[in-house]
């Protein structure tokens, strides 16, 4: 039985990975006409690509809370896995914020491109030139999405955030503030049932993992079940500086995976009672 399941696990990741190769082949050079044709609606595209893969691996969203309808918003989320960028992805029209290294990745870094990511060398020697890159990007009107804890974890706790990248924020040189929205991301279930600490590797991506295996695994399993929680919005007014917005947004992500934690341990003590 075992080896009937292996095979069956391994036709479904062939399959999905075909998909995948398809659906790059074919929409890629759709977005790259489409901004340039219509530069105003730069997500469109992008947002139909990931809603479109988040479908075909099986990733299932629960939303809490809405994005803010601000501009300009600067969303903050913890960071599990680059599976998180299809997730926020296919629900926020906003571009990411990505180390330099990402953009010579082969593919990934075509299609970060693609979605409209700004790359930043996170360098304390240049701070305030990448400060200044970003603050030109969100003075345009384009929303970013930013990993602050600068790397990932394995989902059950959230790094401290750096509040560098924040001073973008505190010394924003336009009138209109930007706001910040804490953003909770958490996987919570493989195939409809709890996920067990020792199958978070599944979803998340961490530490010296590879990701051509990990991805593997992704299109072999999938299943998953992710929660999104947007918290109330914050702008400078809140918070006296960038290291207190930094604290306070971390605080409030990390409250959020809690919740979605504690949700789905509580739904599991139902059904065995």
């Amino acid at each position: 039985m075992k080896k009937i399941d292996d095979s069956i696990a391994v036709a479904r990741g062939f399959l999905k990975a075909a998909a995948f190769l398809a659906l790059v082949a074919l929409v890629t050079p759709v977005a790259v006409v489409y901004k340039r044709v219509d530069p105003r609606h730069p997500f469109r595209i992008p947002r139909f690509f990931h809603s479109t893969l988040l479908r075909l691996l099986g990733i299932r969203l629960r939303i809490y809370g809405e994005p803010s309808t601000a501009s300009p918003v600067l969303f903050v989320a913890n960071h599990v896995s680059y599976l998180d960028v299809i997730v926020l992805g296919s629900v926020l029209p906003a571009g990411f914020v990505a180390k330099s290294e990402v953009a010579g990745w082969p593919l990934f870094g075509f299609l970060a491109r693609v979605q409209n990511t700004v790359f930043i060398e996170r360098r304390s020697t240049r701070a305030a030139e990448q400060r200044t890159q970003l603050q030109d990007h969100i003075a345009q009107r384009q929303d970013l999405i930013l990993f602050p804890e600068g790397t990932s974890s394995d989902g059950l706790t959230v790094l401290p955030f750096k509040s560098s990248l924040f001073g973008i924020v505190e010394d924003f040189p336009h009138a209109v503030p930007i706001t910040v929205q804490p953003v909770s991301v958490t996987c919570t279930e493989l195939d409809g049932f709890p996920l067990l600490r020792e199958e978070r590797a599944l979803f998340a991506w961490y530490g010296d993992m590879t990701l051509p295996p990990h991805l593997w695994n992704v299109f072999k399993r999938g299943g998953f079940t992710v929660e999104i929680i947007f918290h109330a919005p914050l702008t400078t007014a809140d918070c006296q500086n960038r290291k207190v917005l930094a604290t306070t947004c971390q605080s409030l992500v990390a409250q959020g995976v809690e919740q979605s934690l504690a949700r789905r341990a509580a739904i599991v003590d139902e059904d065995d009672q």
